[in-house]
């Protein structure tokens, strides 16, 4: 199966790389921004804020997995930041699929990246595949952001939103920015702690995106998320107990807003209890299905390295 990728130099995209090389039953090229000599595999360059994506590049591809777009946690979110974490998804999906939709034979199938911020703030409601979007910005982005995939659809190419949750890693994302001042006793929950933070480890994710793109019974929005619900306040319980630290310093909501302003309020203190009804219809079965032991897996020279 030849595959075309983008976002490949991102957490989720360089690990895929990775383990699709390993398997000579997939032969792998990749989109990129600027040339590349890292050893992931073949490369072409695109400026999707150019809009022209030439069909040729498309030739004998058979699926397309999409998982570019910027940082959404590097900084506050002024006009200008919100701006560019909308165009850098939408307008690159929308290339695409466009592209691919006006092709004569295009890939069967277009794997897309999305996210849990689609549900907004949902307090301890259960969201499914088949709930409606929510309120605020990640929800606007993520609804644009699958609208984009619809030409693609149209076409009759098989289409899967992959609605990300929390990607536990410890070399990015939220995870390790928590991991220093936990290790050094300073951890805590965050705001109430009530709030629900659906989490997904980072091998179950890559193990999740070969099993769609391997399941064609699998389309539309499936929720990338553990099926183990925590709380912020477990999660952080969890941390602690397996980094032997104690978490007995909580982060007040308002010294969220004051430090990350809405950021924050999206990322850290709004409350999705996701669920993922359709990679368990389908089938698919976790690695890592409780917190404690993704954690354990992710941390284990971790928790002996004090």
């Amino acid at each position: 199966m030849k595959l075309m990728i983008s976002g490949s130099s991102g957490l989720v995209g360089s690990q895929l790389c990775q383990r699709l090389n390993s398997d000579s039953a997939f032969e792998i090229v990749r989109l990129v921004r600027n040339s590349a000599s890292d050893g992931l595999g073949p490369s072409v360059i695109w400026q999707p804020s150019e809009d022209r994506l030439s069909a040729d590049l498309f030739s004998g591809i058979d699926a397309v997995i999409h998982l570019g777009g910027t940082n959404i946690a590097n900084k506050r979110w002024s006009p200008e930041v919100k701006k560019t974490i909308y165009n850098s998804r939408v307008q690159s999906t929308r290339l695409l699929a466009n592209t691919l939709a006006s092709l004569d034979n295009p890939p069967a199938t277009f794997l897309c990246a999305s996210a849990i911020g689609y549900y907004g703030d949902r307090g301890s409601v259960r969201v499914d595949e088949n709930s409606p979007r929510g309120l605020g910005f990640l929800a606007n982005v993520c609804e644009a952001w699958e609208q984009a995939t619809q030409p693609a659809v149209k076409a009759g190419i098989r289409v899967v939103n992959m609605r990300f949750g929390m990607i536990l890693d410890k070399s990015a994302g939220a995870l390790s920015k928590m991991l220093t001042p936990f290790k050094l006793g300073a951890g805590g929950k965050i705001g109430s702690g009530s709030q629900y933070w659906s989490w997904i480890a980072l091998p179950d994710v890559i193990n999740a995106i070969l099993f769609c793109l391997q399941n064609e019974g699998v389309q539309g929005p499936v929720n990338f998320v553990a099926p183990d619900e925590v709380t912020n306040l477990k999660f952080t319980k969890t941390l602690g107990k397996v980094l032997s630290r104690p978490t007995c310093l909580p982060v007040p909501a308002f010294g969220i807003k004051t430090l990350f302003g809405e950021m924050g309020q999206e990322l850290m203190l709004s409350s999705a209890r996701v669920t993922p009804e359709r990679l368990r219809s389908a089938g698919f079965e976790f690695q890592y299905a409780k917190l404690e032991d993704a954690l354990r897996s992710i941390l284990s020279n971790e928790s002996h390295s004090r």
